[in-house]
């Protein structure tokens, strides 16, 4: 075996030796004392005792697991240059704070900050497919950074740009737009696009226009849905009259909608990205696994934003085991009755961390499994110096309840190692705290040390409650307001 400093050479075909695999194929195999072979960007060989080619680097993955790199599908990267900030916010201060007072404070350098930290947030932690949610893009130059950032990462990434202070219709129909859309997206496994905005209700539906340029650039549509207060049944409704809701479709969170809308979700084959964390403490709705397993739509996990929230799939995860049981267990003793048997099971947020997301992003031909022929994307869950990472009995339980970014030793992106023995490679994270401080030290000078301290709870004018937070619009439904007693 190689030295824990060693570095395979490039094109250096890697195996990893002896390790539980958790291969997340449609059978969901568990391999145990297994090698995986990588040959340039793909996993070329799966089984026991491999023969491999002669030079071949080797990584010891005994005692460890070897599983898909992990799939995030929804997150607001540039938003990680103030990681924890709102560590207290409810959903109306964070609208408030972004939408309608500072948002428009950062920067084109301060978002490709942001991102940059987040893309390596993302690897250190074992998520190799990561959607920029990047609706903080008020000028073109704010979007090119934001790619630029994403790309020198060396992670695979979904872009989905967005805008948030002015309205869809508007920012995605504009020939500059179209021009970057069409110039920036390479169309490969390593960088997709998306569109991201989301859809008010309005009756008029002035969003119909970026769907059609959507429709236009040939990209799909990402859009928070069932997020009370902001975006409901009307717009699921307005999305389906008008043709607009497509297989590769993603709703965010979809947290509060009706039956009508999941049964509308599931009859156009989308799906929905569960931020559980998000949901449990912003206020979108409780989290929803569990009417989404009734309906049988496709799930995927998300971050949503670490200006709150943990930055890793591992806390995705076991939050959303945790939410879908406690409502397990709560409806059943409203009843009288009991759970026996726990209906969410640890392979299944697994299955949501990995392949799912892969499904939900139209990458599940390249990554989200182990197996022979696809991208090597590929997670080594190892470590010797923590009494955590033993007995290895149940590996879906121990990926989904007893694993974190510490115990992540080896990451892969399309067969490039970016993490090696618990350290990252390639990023001068000396040079990265440097540039975050320029940015912090920015957004303090902009608001003032009191509009600063007053940001991390900060105080909502008394028209914006209860009513449509988007600024870039004058609708304002009365959906909320008409559930007052």
């Amino acid at each position: 075996m190689n030295t824990p400093t060693a570095l395979p050479a490039p094109g250096q075909p890697i195996v990893f030796r002896n390790g539980t695999v958790l291969t997340m194929d449609g059978s969901r195999k568990v391999l145990n004392g297994a090698d995986v072979l990588v040959i340039g960007e793909d996993i070329a060989g799966l089984g026991e005792r491999l023969e491999v080619p002669e030079g071949t680097f080797e990584i010891d993955a005994g005692g460890g697991i070897i599983m898909p790199g992990m799939v995030d599908t929804h997150r607001h990267m540039w938003q990680t240059a103030m990681r924890g900030y709102g560590a207290d916010w409810t959903l109306t201060q964070y609208f408030v704070w972004y939408y309608l007072e500072h948002g428009r404070s950062f920067r084109p350098e301060d978002i490709a900050t942001g991102n940059l930290l987040s893309a390596w947030d993302a690897l250190d932690a074992g998520v190799t497919t990561s959607v920029d949610w990047s609706h903080g893009l008020s000028t073109l130059d704010h979007a090119e950074a934001a790619l630029d950032a994403l790309e020198s990462s060396g992670g695979r990434f979904v872009f989905a740009p967005g805008n948030i202070f002015a309205g869809p219709w508007e920012w995605s129909t504009s020939a500059d737009f179209k021009d970057f859309v069409n110039r920036r997206n390479r169309r490969s496994d390593m960088l997709k696009f998306q569109l991201a905005f989301d859809v008010t209700g309005d009756p008029a539906f002035p969003e119909k226009a970026a769907f059609e340029a959507a429709r236009e650039l040939g990209l799909s549509v990402t859009t928070h849905a069932g997020v009370w207060g902001a975006s409901n049944d009307d717009g699921i409704r307005l999305m389906y009259e008008h043709g607009f809701m497509a297989p590769d479709n993603v709703y965010v969170h979809a947290a509060t909608l009706s039956d009508d809308s999941y049964q509308r979700i599931a009859a156009t084959g989308g799906s929905v990205s569960l931020s559980t964390e998000s949901e449990q403490s912003c206020g979108q709705g409780y989290p929803p696994s569990w009417v989404l397993r009734q309906h049988n739509i496709p799930v995927s996990l998300s971050i949503d934003t670490s200006v709150w929230f943990s930055s890793d799939l591992f806390t995705a995860m076991r939050t959303t085991l945790g939410a879908d049981r406690s409502y397990e267990h709560m409806r059943a003793h409203e009843a009288g009755n009991t759970v026996t048997h726990s209906a969410l099971r640890a392979e299944h947020v697994v299955d949501w961390a990995t392949r799912g997301g892969a499904a939900a992003l139209g990458l599940d031909h390249a990554v989200g499994s182990i197996e022979p022929g696809k991208k090597a994307d590929l997670v080594l869950l190892k470590n010797d110096f923590s009494p955590t990472s033993f007995p290895l009995i149940n590996p879906y339980g121990h990926v989904a309840l007893q694993a974190g970014r510490g115990d992540v030793h080896t990451v892969l992106v399309n067969g490039r190692v970016v993490k090696n023995h618990h350290r990252l490679v390639g990023v001068d994270l000396v040079a990265l705290r440097a540039k975050m401080a320029s940015t912090v030290e920015h957004l303090q000078s902009m608001l003032g040390k009191d509009a600063w301290e007053q940001g991390m709870n900060p105080d909502v004018p008394e028209t914006k409650i209860l009513d449509n937070p988007y600024m870039y619009t004058d609708y304002r439904s009365a959906t909320t307001h008409s559930q007052q007693p």
